[in-house]
């Protein structure tokens, strides 16, 4: 058996400039990792330390997906997977089942952050086996984000209809992340809120760079902050971002926080509150890709300040509050995948953030930097484990770098 050791970073962020998902501006250079080693899947698992004295034991659930980018546990422990290309893959008790899922609605991939997306089960999945969807649906030159619902029926997801897309149509479709609220309303992240739409963030009738809420139905729900005004749209819960990544319910206070991407320097995770301005792009900490500031300044009143900020930038992805007994020293922890440092390839990680007694930051950490992974979601699974999912960069790249795979992370005694 390996065992690897990480150097614990702990106070200070140690990323550099990051074009985090080729989710900006695509006439920008992207770096290669020209010099930077292939390290291949944990396989045999290895071990590694960690800041607060917890051993962990990382290994392979399931590989061979390609372009993956969310995922969702069943009751049953299966394990479903999207792929960006349009097709929902099911992991079986550590097997990547052949055949993918029948009924997913077809998919817009001729952009690059366009396709199949998050992926996530009804609160009342074991009743009603509803599975809801969210994907880059053509529209004229572009295409909308759409949430769709289908029940899981064996191998097929039945009753497949489209429950909601966005309003505003874009060259470059942005991220769509879910979460579910406690008190039962879905949480669904809109972006493209960059190039020529950047000032749609800061419109509350368009759909791009907002939060948005919805009911299960995909209706918008009567206590949303903008219901009834004019120009504003009803499923809009706050507006001022640019491009969502990652949605996390804090397990205290049932507030949604959201992990969001800058161009370079700026990437941001922001506690989610009604009818807020989070300032995309009249402010900003962030830079344009050629240099300059992208605001004269990085607040203004009436404009909400992020929580925890990235200088320079890590992509960050797929968020979790850690709320299980496996890891004590981690309970209440906040975990970020990230994509890339640097907008250089095979620098990924996921990076644990630790909260004083106020709730204010107090430090962070790198774990799995030695695998040089795309950390693109993370979930806690029913085991009380940590589960990454990990992803080739985006459409059209090398095949061997666009396979993911589930990793596994558990305490080493």
């Amino acid at each position: 058996m390996h065992r690897w050791f990480v150097t614990v970073v702990i106070g200070v962020t140690l990323a550099v400039p990051g074009l985090a998902d080729a989710q900006q501006e695509p006439q920008e250079e992207t770096f290669t990792a020209a010099g930077i080693p292939f390290v291949p899947l944990p396989d045999p698992p290895v071990d590694f330390g960690t800041a607060e004295g917890q051993g962990i034991r990382v290994s392979v659930v399931a590989d061979g997906l390609t372009y993956p980018w969310g995922f969702a546990f069943l009751p049953d422990g299966r394990i479903l997977v999207t792929e960006r290309l349009g097709t929902v893959r099911v992991i079986n008790d550590g097997q990547l089942e052949e055949a993918a899922l029948a009924g997913v609605p077809e998919v817009h991939t001729e952009q690059a952050l366009a396709g199949l997306m998050d992926v996530s089960i009804h609160p009342d999945f074991a009743q009603n086996r509803w599975v809801y969807l969210t994907y880059s649906k053509s529209s004229g030159n572009g295409s909308v984000v759409t949430l769709a619902r289908g029940r899981l029926d064996g191998g097929a997801l039945t009753e497949m209809r489209d429950l909601f897309s966005s309003n505003t149509e874009a060259q470059a479709a942005g991220a769509a992340r879910m979460a579910w609220a406690e008190d039962g309303h879905l949480f669904l992240s809109v972006g493209g809120a960059f190039g020529g739409r950047r000032m749609d963030a800061q419109d509350p009738a368009s759909h791009l760079g907002k939060m948005l809420r919805l009911r299960d139905d995909g209706t918008a729900p009567d206590d949303n902050p903008f219901v009834g005004q004019e120009g504003a749209a009803p499923e809009v819960y706050s507006l001022g971002h640019r491009n969502q990544m990652g949605i996390a319910i804090h397990p205290e206070t049932g507030d949604a926080w959201a992990s969001e991407h800058a161009p370079q320097g700026g990437d941001e995770v922001n506690i989610i509150r009604a009818g807020e301005n989070y300032g995309w792009p009249v402010v900003s900490y962030s830079r344009e890709y050629t240099g300059p500031r992208i605001a004269e300044r990085p607040w203004q009143e009436g404009m909400v300040q992020p929580e925890i900020v990235w200088i320079p930038s890590v992509g960050p992805s797929g968020l979790l509050f850690y709320t299980g007994d496996r890891f004590p020293a981690w309970q209440g922890d906040l975990f970020a995948g990230s994509l890339m440092t640097g907008r250089i390839e095979r620098t990924g990680h996921l990076e644990r953030i630790r909260f004083n007694r106020r709730g204010l930051e107090q430090r962070r950490e790198w774990l799995l930097a030695p695998l040089r992974r795309r950390i693109r979601d993370v979930k806690q699974g029913p085991d009380g484990l940590i589960y990454v999912l990990t992803a080739g960069r985006f459409l059209g790249m090398d095949p061997a770098q666009g396979e993911g795979a589930i990793l596994r992370i558990e305490p080493v005694p």
